[in-house]
């Protein structure tokens, strides 16, 4: 399955008016936003478990990155509420439920398969850092490959870049216009490498996960060999 898999092209998807679609996993829906390759994918979803769901036992055999959207999500290692940041290296392996529910954002088969760094952040408890005028972050994970980090955007701030290597973000609070549409909750956007990116934050400003740096090679399928 393809799906806004020309990472050449600008992307946007406006989840929130998606519909819901259930898993192989009873109880576990998704909302894609981008996927290369069939069972095994490189993907970006919105994943919502009900409450008392839960997944098989797996591995992450190309790893998994995600950011807890609402609810707790749990596994073996942990509950993680609402703004925890995890990064799940290739090999790891879990099982993930939610007894009070979840919705969780999330990447797989995106990382350098020598990555063997866990992370675990709450980001709620972090304070952002002034990078501009109107503009802070919370820094998350960086390598030669990529850079990902929470960004908070002051109400009606002009946010401009220009010089990147693909661009990425998923709103999680507030709002921003870019390209003549308005992102809201939920909503994400991806702009390959130095496509500009000429937004304005919206009058209750926004807080965004966002990475860059990571488009710089065309994206393919898993190479399941790995």
């Amino acid at each position: 399955m393809d799906l806004n898999a020309n990472f050449k092209d600008r992307a946007a998807v406006h989840s929130d008016q998606e519909p819901w679609v259930a898993s192989p996993m009873k109880g576990v829906d998704r909302r894609m936003l981008d996927r290369i390759g069939d069972e095994v994918a490189r993907a970006t979803t919105i994943v919502r478990y009900a409450p008392g769901s839960a997944f098989s036992a797996h591995t992450h055999t190309g790893g998994e990155e995600f950011l807890v959207l609402d609810g707790v999500f749990q596994d073996e290692h942990g509950d993680f509420p609402v703004g925890t940041y995890v990064r799940n290296p290739p090999t790891s392996a879990h099982t993930p439920s939610s007894a009070p529910g979840a919705t969780i954002f999330v990447k797989l088969w995106q990382f350098d398969m020598n990555d063997r760094q866990q992370i675990t952040i709450d980001t709620t408890a972090e304070t952002p850092k002034p990078v501009q005028d109107g503009i802070a972050q919370i820094p998350l994970f960086e390598d030669t490959r990529e850079r990902v980090r929470i960004e908070i955007w002051d109400a009606n701030t002009p946010v401009n870049v220009t010089d990147h290597s693909g661009f990425e973000a998923l709103v999680i609070e507030g709002s921003f216009a870019e390209g003549g549409e308005t992102f809201t909750s939920n909503s994400w956007l991806r702009l390959p490498p130095n496509a500009p990116l000429n937004a304005v934050a919206g009058t209750d400003g926004a807080r965004l996960w966002v990475k860059s740096g990571h488009l710089a090679e065309t994206p393919s399928a898993p190479n399941v060999a790995n």
